[in-house]
């Protein structure tokens, strides 16, 4: 049976609308990708409180923050390489320093944007946003997480990073899933090692974690969809339960959710941990399947790293 796709892009935009019939007090903005970024379904049914800002990231944040300030909740939308990335300074200075309840929501995070290459491949953003103090930072495995993740963003008070992905998802979670800030999700248990997965990764994860499976280790996935606050109970857990663990990320090696794992580690229950990731470079262009293998972010690649942490465990 084919494996249901779907698009965390359109289920954000959709869940803007939601929303905004349901709160007056919101507000999106974009910088000229509102059809990219999908909040062009919120600027149809509400064109008086869709501010289309242009190419001038910079300036889009900035008014963002000034409409928080106003008492309004804005969502403001462009791709993650563009956000926090192109105007870092003013989301670290108009939203992170006063603390105002602007909700970043980017897509086309990570090298699966694909064709558009390294000038649009956002793979240092997580690094950015989990470097200012406040912020809650977020990236959904699935649409249907997306969905709860707006929501949460929206009835929470404080700034918010949200990071999407282009391609679409496989679904992660059942029915019953229900998105908590600061709450990672065991997706599949195991005994013998934990890999703990985030966003785009969370798939492969378990994909490779079922190959594991018929090869007679027991491998526990972990689905941690926020960055921060993080779950460092469940990190240490797993370290306990399990003693060895990789992490999956489409981000680079540091400063991203390994750099996070391996400090809760470290300074708790310290065991051997491998990190699947972006390495030191920048990426080429290709199709996002092309990117994703040349690159080291797929099934085997963690299957792969398994094999290595388990070794070092024994």
């Amino acid at each position: 049976m084919a494996v249901q796709e779907a698009s965390l892009r359109d289920k954000y935009g959709q869940t803007l609308v939601e929303l905004g019939r349901e709160n007056p007090d919101i507000v999106v903005l974009d910088s000229d990708l509102s059809k990219s970024t999908m909040t062009t379904y919120f600027a149809r049914e509400f064109p008086q409180r869709f501010f289309d800002c242009g190419i001038a990231e910079q300036n889009m944040v900035t008014i963002a923050a000034g409409l928080a300030a106003s008492g309004k909740i804005p969502f403001a939308s462009t791709f993650a390489v563009f956000v926090p990335g192109r105007c870092f300074d003013q989301v670290r200075m108009s939203i992170a320093y006063p603390h105002l309840n602007v909700k970043l929501v980017a897509t086309h995070g990570g090298i699966s944007v694909g064709e558009d290459g390294a000038s649009h491949h956002a793979i240092e953003d997580l690094s950015l946003a989990l470097s200012l103090p406040g912020f809650t930072v977020v990236v959904p495995a699935d649409a249907f997480e997306t969905a709860q993740a707006v929501q949460t963003a929206a009835s929470t008070q404080g700034p918010f990073y949200i990071r999407l992905c282009r391609p679409k998802l496989p679904s992660v979670y059942s029915a019953d899933y229900r998105f908590m800030v600061g709450s990672a999700a065991t997706v599949k248990p195991g005994n013998d090692v934990t890999v703990i997965a985030t966003g785009l990764m969370v798939g492969p994860a378990l994909e490779a974690a079922t190959a594991l499976q018929a090869e007679g280790i027991g491998c526990r996935v972990i689905s941690m969809s926020t960055l921060k606050p993080l779950d460092e109970q469940a990190i240490i857990k797993a370290a306990v339960e399990t003693g060895a663990i990789v992490t999956a990320e489409e981000h680079l090696a540091h400063g991203g959710l390994g750099s996070l794992v391996a400090q809760v580690v470290v300074g708790n229950h310290p065991v051997p941990v491998e990190f699947v990731s972006i390495k030191d470079t920048f990426a080429q262009s290709g199709t996002a399947t092309q990117l994703l293998e040349k690159y080291g972010l797929t099934a085997r690649d963690i299957e792969r790293a398994v094999c290595s942490v388990l070794v070092r465990k024994r």
